[in-house]
C-alpha cells in the first residue's frame, strides 16, 4: 500500500461538480493499493499517519501530530501511485489492484484510520473522476509505502 501524505491548510474533492468532501487543516492522503495488501499494511500505515509529528508546536518546529493538533484527514484512492514507467513512455498500472480487491482493503483503511485518529475521516469516491483541490502547508509531502518501511 503506498500513501502520499501531505499537510494541508485545507483540502477538497469535488466530483462532477459538486464538492464531495472538504476539511480544514490536516492531511490529504493520496492511497494507492496493491494486490499484496492487506490488514497488516492497514494497520501499520494507520498508526504511523496519525502519530507522524508533521505539524509545528508553538516554536515552529514540526513536533506535534495529526492527533495533537485534531486535525482533519480525506482520504482519496489514487491507482496511479503503483504506475510503472521503466519501459516506453506509457505508465502501467498493472501492479495496481483491481476494484474487487481495491474497494474493501480501501474501505477499511478509511475505517482503521477514523478509528486511530477518533474521528471521521472524509473520502472521494473510489474510481470517480475527482478533482482535488488543496493549500498544501509547508509544503509538508511525505511518501509511505508499507512494502518498503523507510
Amino acid at each position: 500500500m503506498r500513501v502520499v501524505i501531505q499537510r494541508v491548510s485545507c483540502a477538497s474533492v469535488t466530483i462532477n461538480g459538486t464538492c464531495k468532501s472538504a476539511i480544514k487543516e490536516g492531511l490529504l492522503l493520496l492511497v494507492g493499493i496493491e494486490d499484496a495488501d492487506n490488514q497488516t499494511d492497514i494497520e501499520w500505515l494507520t498508526k504511523k499517519i496519525v502519530n507522524l509529528r508533521i505539524f509545528d508546536d508553538e516554536e515552529g518546529v514540526m513536533n506535534k501530530s495529526l492527533i495533537d493538533i485534531q486535525g482533519e484527514i480525506l482520504v482519496v484512492s489514487q491507482f496511479t501511485l503503483h504506475a510503472m514507467t521503466r519501459k516506453g513512455n506509457r505508465p502501467s498500472y498493472i501492479k495496481a489492484a483491481k476494484p474487487e480487491i481495491a474497494i474493501p482493503l480501501y474501505e477499511e483503511f478509511c475505517s482503521c484510520l477514523s478509528k486511530e485518529a477518533g474521528k471521521e475521516v472524509k473520502t472521494g469516491e473510489f474510481g470517480a473522476d475527482m478533482k482535488v483541490e488543496l493549500l498544501n502547508n509547508g509544503p509538508v509531502t511525505i511518501w509511505m509505502d508499507s512494502k518498503n518501511k523507510e
